[in-house]
């Protein structure tokens, strides 16, 4: 039983130490990639790529956390509770606004591809802005009501950081809003959202008939990224919904297992640049071009002339491949849903 801590065991700790530090590395690497390009890239800019820019700031801030979390689990010493607490309150904030914010991608897609000439889905899709902000006063408010209320009514001094248990998240109303606001209805609209896109590419002739769009590609990608919504962060919910039930009894192994739901639920901000940035066309294409430029500034002054007749290529191919990007494959799949 769990009275007042449970610790972590050695061999718990070296996982714990090597996932976050790979989703350290990783998902600040990728995500500051993503950011790089969207920015230099923001005349270009979709509806789609507006959520985005927010999920890879969220996934940057979740993985600025992780060095606190690393900190404490190779035990060199013990991290201030305040600090602890920001970095928990922190990484709580950034799940929901990476959630709320992939249903967004999701949803927008969709609407983009059923009704892409339809003058009041553009008009709703342009306050992409809107919806972003609204997404982080939404959880950062809800985060902090939560944070203030659980200081409020005390925490057990003895308790050292990470180790205790999460009775903030378990309480009755926090739990059945997070479970419906933060995870049931955000699943409900990624699956229905799926699930109209790939019915919206498998009835398009003009998707059927085009060599421009490869749908099966696009299908993959789809379950794809559903696939890894339900990976990181159905395992977590079920686990809250598993320690509302033995909140009494509060066992060890139910509070090693929702740590691990919680890191798998980090490793979302890995996962994230890869199914979402470096999947679309578009975007691969703009970071070709930056790459080969950077590549063509190494190259000697003997070159160089040879090296300007290379570096316009890619932007010619760029050019003559923009009707197969993604807007366009939510064009051609729109126009065949009006049919």
């Amino acid at each position: 039983m769990m009275n007042s801590t449970c610790p972590y065991s050695e061999h718990q700790n070296v996982v714990f130490v090597t996932v976050y530090s790979v989703v350290f590395i990783f998902g600040l690497m990728l995500n500051i990639t993503a950011l790089v390009i969207f920015f230099r890239n923001s005349k270009s800019q979709s509806h789609t790529i507006t959520y985005m820019v927010h999920l890879a700031f969220a996934d940057v801030l979740l993985v600025c956390m992780l060095p606190v979390r690393i900190f404490f689990h190779t035990k060199l010493a013990k991290p201030p509770q305040q600090l602890c607490d920001f970095t928990g309150l922190v990484m709580l904030t950034n799940m929901y606004s990476s959630i709320f914010l992939l249903t967004c991608i999701s949803f927008d897609r969709c609407i983009a591809v059923c009704f892409p000439l339809s003058s009041r889905v553009r008009e709703g899709r342009k306050k992409a802005w809107c919806m972003c902000l609204g997404i982080w006063i939404l959880t950062i408010g809800t985060s902090f009501t939560v944070y203030l209320k659980n200081n409020q009514n005390g925490n057990n001094t003895s308790i050292i950081c990470f180790e205790k248990f999460p009775s903030y998240a378990t309480q009755t109303s926090a739990l059945i809003s997070t479970l419906i606001v933060g995870f049931g209805i955000p699943l409900t609209v990624m699956i229905i959202s799926s699930w109209g896109l790939v019915r919206a590419l498998s009835k398009s002739t003009a998707v059927q008939t085009s060599d421009l769009v490869d749908s099966g590609k696009i299908k993959r990608m789809i379950i794809t990224n559903l696939a890894i919504f339900l990976f990181c962060f159905l395992p977590y919910h079920v686990m809250l919904v598993v320690l509302y039930a033995y909140e009494k009894t509060k066992p060890c192994s139910l509070l090693t297992a929702y740590r691990y739901s919680l890191m798998v639920a980090c490793l979302n901000a890995m996962l994230d640049p890869l199914a979402y940035y470096f999947t679309t066309e578009t975007f691969r294409r703009k970071m070709d071009v930056k790459t080969t430029a950077v590549r063509k500034k190494w190259q000697t002054n003997s070159h160089s002339s040879d090296g300007n007749n290379r570096s316009r290529a890619p932007l010619t191919t760029q050019a003559a491949a923009e009707l197969n990007s993604e807007d366009e494959n939510e064009h051609f799949a729109g126009l065949s849903c009006l049919q």
